[in-house]
């Protein structure tokens, strides 16, 4: 018997809050994260608009000295898990310790570090390499940290699959649970990728939106799209096993029921053609779910406010759901928090609980001008009340990684 899975705890620094509760009430507003680059010069590159993290206090979590030998990636990561750990009131100590994991991933984990600790290299040679240049670069640092500030002891792993990451890991974390391997797990994603080379690298493939304007940057599923936003931050859930949750009295968000993990087997950056991937992923969480496609009545899109990326995602929403298509809303919410890779799917989650919780859909801002080949019915310019019963939370990656998620409402 699978066990069922309850979210009982969210934690999520983002450029639109530095906790769940104010993150979500600014989406719901429609207010944005992104404004001009400010963390590099924007001169020296071809996007001028960023999402980045605003009056993040790294002492309010980490002593001084300690955070010092974090990347910041991973100062998001322990912010975020320790503000799950005390929503969802988890108590851990060695009664439990062992069986209470960290599923925690970073698409690109310490790039900051990395860029910094060559530049000494470069001048001053090996010898004044920090000693902590390794543990605060790998991605899997986000995981371990957070482990060791809670003292949680049970499965630590760390998912690296890009901008599918978040989704990926809280799929994964979902499993250990379901298959009794766990009472619960901290899970979600970290990124701080706003550094010089990751910049560098986004803007020589053309990824990121040339759109000066932080108001319209970002405009998922809008015929004039071009590209993303890059943001950071951390969103992170605390998953529980349901009669685990309930003995101790837990409030409960939502129940995550299904999990789709694919590969295009396709190209190293674009979809694959009509989002076949992606839909098969769809159509093994509501599967997963032991749900029916008419069931679902919202998905947080991936909706990147890439030419393929919404084009192709819409496609693979039509060839699943069939007529149904036209009858679930869809939304974007990277049009305000813009796209925190590894961390995006860590956000939305977050999202999919809350909009069920809430009995409200967040909007994609920033639309227009319809696109003919993107054409569902798409929340836009406001948030929109409505009885939520069953979610998807889809995030897709470099390398063809495509994964979902579902959630429905607990009874």
């Amino acid at each position: 018997m699978k066990k069922r899975v309850v979210v009982t705890g969210i934690g999520a620094i983002s450029p639109v809050g530095n906790n769940a509760a104010t993150t979500w009430e600014n989406v719901l507003a429609g207010k944005s994260g992104i404004g001009p680059l400010t963390r590099l010069d924007p001169e020296q590159y071809s996007a001028k608009v960023a999402a980045e993290i605003k009056d993040f206090d790294v002492e309010k979590y980490i002593e001084k000295k300690e955070a010092r030998k974090m990347d910041r990636f991973t100062h998001y990561a322990v912010g975020a898990a320790l503000m799950a750990v005390e929503d969802a009131n988890l108590k851990i100590d060695e009664n439990n310790a062992n069986r209470i994991g960290v599923w925690i991933g970073s698409g690109i984990g310490g790039m900051e570090t990395f860029e910094k600790q060559f530049e000494t290299f470069q001048k001053r040679g090996y010898r004044r390499v920090s000693p902590f240049f390794v543990p605060m670069m790998i991605p899997d640092m986000a995981a371990g940290q957070v482990s060791i500030y809670l003292g949680a002891k049970g499965v630590n792993s760390c998912t690296v699959t890009a901008c599918a990451t978040g989704t990926n890991s809280i799929g994964d974390a979902f499993k250990v649970i379901q298959r009794g391997d766990a009472e619960a797990m901290i899970a979600g994603g970290a990124e701080a990728p706003i550094t010089q080379m990751a910049v560098a690298g986004f803007c020589a493939n053309t990824a990121l939106t040339t759109n000066p304007d932080p108001h319209t940057a970002s405009r998922p599923f809008d015929l004039n799209r071009d590209g993303f936003v890059i943001g950071e931050g951390a969103g992170i859930v605390v998953l529980e096993e349901l009669e685990h949750a309930l003995q101790r009295g837990a409030k409960i968000y939502a129940e995550i029921v299904g999990y789709g993990s694919t590969g295009d087997a396709h190209h190293i950056t674009a979809p694959a053609p009509g989002g076949e991937g992606g839909a098969r992923a769809m159509t093994i969480a509501i599967e997963d779910g032991g749900l029916k496609p008419e069931d679902i009545d919202y998905i947080n899109a991936h909706g990147t406010s890439t030419p393929y990326n919404d084009k192709y995602e819409t496609m693979a929403i039509k060839e699943v759901f069939g007529s149904h298509a036209y009858k679930l809303a869809v939304s974007s919410t990277k049009s305000m928090t813009g796209h925190l890779l590894g961390a995006a799917g860590g956000v939305e989650a977050i999202f999919s609980v809350l909009a069920i919780k809430d009995s409200i859909m967040p909007p994609t801002m920033n639309y227009e001008t319809a696109d003919p080949d993107c054409d569902l019915d798409y929340v836009v310019n406001g948030a929109r009340k409505a009885d939520v019963k069953a979610v998807l939370s889809n995030s897709l990656g470099f390398g063809g990684h495509n994964a979902t998620i579902a959630f429905k409402k607990y009874e």
